[in-house]
């Protein structure tokens, strides 16, 4: 016997409500609206519903509400509903179902994650009680005596609508007795709803005009607008060098969208959301919402709200901005596309610049993706006409690309002189150069804390994490011993913990430990260090850059976050401590993050009337990805590159899946991993379809074997039908289940390899 919600009925024309629950099956259930709730139940509403036989009350959201007409199923009735109106548009709910196929996660995985946790939880509101006159009690009313204040009242609130009973008692000037005779005879009623405060931080910025373009703005402007005009989508790759005035481009191009009455998202890396970047957009058009992580929930509510309202035209954020509730978009504009940071680490997976180009599909606007250093999958589809390319290879005002020279640092060691430091001789000199001169100085290294390896020259013994077996770094401020993935922490040692022999070694350099050579060389010189160790406080990132902007700071040094986005005219020298520390990864990627990291860096100086140069000590100088950085040369990278990623069918050549086995117990962990391998052999055969032809690497340890105390193994998918892999994937993941303790996930398009 089927249970009594499924049970037939032959009423007609029926509304019934799609709902997915965020706490119960996975699958869409159907309800049936009541007409009390016909108003109330909408799609993008969270509502409450009864689940299962015993009606467990259950919340979630409805997706879709449609009319069912003939012989239909008895539906269980929707309970509630959670919002006043809707939460998410109906391109919103779109995009969701279209990121929980791709990303193979759950709808409601995608839901939450495009509603932030402020908006569902309403943060930074208040319960406000508002009175207003019951109308039907009042037409009933005529036989009660009213006196002259409660007749005053009630023609108040009759002219004036709903106001809190504060409001009311000011205005009508009496006490709280007539209110409180009338709430009694019930001519006036109360009803309770959340208001939200005001989170606006009244920064005055002051308004700058245009500035005017060179040819190959214009040209790129021209490319964007056109494209609005036509009211057509177009993906728009913009390939201009560091100081090309990319950003002038998208602030004009924006301007055109406002013009036509629209708004504009601007997704910029979470690193390169500084001060500098969103008071350039300030002093342009005023009010401007700014969404990143440092945000509390109830700040985020506020602007999502004004967005929501079409109260702001322009969206400026990180990852997360691409799903801004904008009622009237225009354009989206994605600068620095190439960063790793627009893909998400945690369920739903999604990479913001391929969200961003549905969405723009979808709402039929321009995508402008902008970089100096594209990612080779954006480069490809742009050679081959997918994307529309736009080359802006000269910096504005004809200012001169940064001469960039190399430091062979296999030249000291095999001279039997190696520098005692990080610093080169040839670096340090060109340091007190820089200085004596008047100029400024940025120091990478992408490496954090003081020593980076513990080790034991009499037995060899490794100081590593039990949790992660990886090698601990050390701290001296705190003369810890920290593991960077999983925050493990131990006092550094005096002596080997096993032989106990007290000429431990402390090796390689970390950006406390080149913090600490920069002081002693350069005493006379303020240096300040940005890194995630010290960049923890709020406002930390925008007192740091404004202290080097204003000449207070000589030396800035620190990991990648102080290689992007960042303007200082008075930077004359970059110099990169170890251009290998990424280049030798397990990732086929490696190459690449070298080259982007040495070409964006680089571009921090010789952009003021000083000029500015870059000096990149290696170890291996010669190598295709450093020497096309020392160049300038993105197409001499691309063409080295390509070739080989197309003969081991990597990406942009293939469509990637990778799937990450973790559980306590390696042996177990390691034969679920083969039992996938095997079925998805039988699910991805070799149907002679070189197109469709599947790729199966694994299952293999990945290099970071143990993290927080599981251990790891992967498997890499490769095709070049991406649909293929995914249809494999979802159906394993819908069947297949994992022994306990054992969790397994799939990466589509993964970005982190290790």
């Amino acid at each position: 016997m089927r249970p009594d919600p499924w049970e037939l009925d032959d009423h007609a024309d029926l509304r019934t409500a799609t709902v997915v629950l965020l706490d119960g099956p996975q699958q869409e259930l159907s309800y049936a609206v009541p007409d009390s709730m016909v108003d109330q139940v909408l799609p993008g509403v969270r509502v409450r519903v009864p689940l299962g036989r015993g009606n467990r009350p259950a919340v979630g959201y409805c997706v879709a509400v449609e009319m069912k007409s003939g012989s239909t199923m008895r539906l269980k009735p929707v309970t509630e509903a959670l919002d006043p109106m809707p939460l998410l548009s109906p391109a919103l709910l779109r995009l969701a179902r279209w990121m929980a196929d791709y990303y193979l996660c759950p709808l409601t995985a995608a839901l939450e994650t495009i509603l932030p946790a402020g908006v569902r939880d309403g943060a930074g509101t208040r319960l406000t009680t508002y009175l207003s006159v019951d109308a039907e009690a009042l037409k009933k009313s005529a036989d009660k005596k009213l006196t002259q204040k409660q007749a005053a009242i009630l023609k108040l609130l009759e002219r004036d609508g709903p106001m809190t009973q504060v409001d009311l008692l000011r205005t009508a000037k009496c006490t709280a007795g007539p209110v409180t005779a009338l709430r009694r005879k019930g001519l006036i009623r109360s009803q309770a709803e959340r208001v939200q405060k005001s989170q606006a931080d009244g920064v005055e910025v002051r308004r700058q005009k245009n500035f005017t373009l060179n040819d190959e703005q214009r040209n790129a402007l021209e490319r964007i607008t056109s494209a609005m005009h036509e009211k057509t989508h177009r993906t728009i790759l913009v390939h201009g060098v560091t100081g090309s005035g990319k950003t002038e481009v998208y602030i004009q191009a924006m301007q055109e969208a406002l013009r036509f009455g629209r708004q504009a998202i601007v997704l910029v890396p979470e690193i390169s959301l500084t001060p500098q970047t969103v008071e350039r957009f300030r002093s342009r058009f005023g009010e401007v919402a700014v969404l990143h992580s440092h945000l509390t929930d109830a700040e985020r509510h506020w602007h999502w709200r004004q967005i929501a309202e079409g109260k702001v035209s322009v969206v400026v954020g990180a990852r997360s901005a691409v799903f801004a509730p904008t009622p009237h978009l225009g354009l989206i504009v994605l600068d620095e596309e190439h960063e790793s940071s627009f893909k998400q680490d945690v369920t739903p997976r999604y990479h913001a610049r391929d969200v961003a180009r549905i969405r723009a599909e979808a709402e039929g606007v321009p995508l402008v993706l902008g970089s100096a250093t594209p990612s080779l999958e954006s480069w490809r589809k742009a050679n081959q006409g997918e994307f529309s390319l736009v080359e802006m290879p000269n910096r504005v005002e004809d200012r001169p690309l940064p001469d960039v020279g190399t430091i062979d640092l296999r030249v000291d060691a095999n001279r039997g002189s190696v520098t005692r430091g990080a610093i080169g001789r040839h670096l340090h000199k060109a340091i007190s150069n820089a200085l004596e001169t008047g100029g400024q100085v940025i120091l990478l290294l992408n490496r954090r804390g003081y020593s980076t390896h513990i080790q034991c020259p009499s037995c060899g013994f490794v100081l590593v994490c039990p949790h992660c077996e990886i090698a601990l770094t050390h701290h001296r401020q705190h003369e810890i011993a920290l593991c960077h993935f999983c925050d493990y922490e131990t006092a550094a040692p005096a002596e080997c913990p096993e032989c106990h022999f007290e000429g431990i070694r402390y090796s390689g350099v970390g950006t406390q430990r080149l913090e600490a050579e920069v002081r002693a060389r350069f005493p006379h010189s303020p240096c300040l260090r940005m890194d995630a160790d010290a960049m923890q406080g709020r406002g930390s990132h925008e007192r740091a850059f404004a202290a080097f902007r204003e000449g207070k700071i000589k030396i800035l040094l620190g990991t990648q976050m102080i290689a992007k986005g960042l303007d200082f005219p008075n930077v004359t020298l970059v110099g990169v401590i170890n251009a290998d520390t990424a280049l030798h990864l397990p990732d086929f990627r490696a190459a690449e993050r070298t080259f982007q990291l040495v070409t964006q860096v680089a571009g921090r100086t010789g952009r003021g009337p000083k000029g500015g140069r870059v000096l990149v000590q290696s170890m291996q100088p010669e190598h295709p990805a450093i020497q096309a950085a020392v160049r300038h040369d993105y197409a001499a990278f691309a063409r080295g590159e390509l070739p080989i990623r197309e003969a081991l069918r990597y990406p942009p050549f293939t469509s990637m899946i990778r799937l990450i086995v973790r559980g306590p117990v390696e042996e177990i962990a390691l034969e679920f991993a083969k039992t996938l391998a095997v079925r998805l052999r039988e699910l991805l055969p070799d149907d002679g379809d070189k197109t469709r032809e599947a790729r199966i690497l694994g299952p293999a340890p990945a290099p970071f074997a143990k993290l927080r105390g599981l251990f790891r193994f992967h498997i890499q998918l490769q095709c070049g039908d991406g649909k293929r892999l995914r249809d494999a994937t979802r159906e394993l993941l819908a069947k297949l289940e994992a022994p306990k303790e054992v969790q397994w996930i799939a990466d589509v398009e993964p970005i982190d390899m290790m």
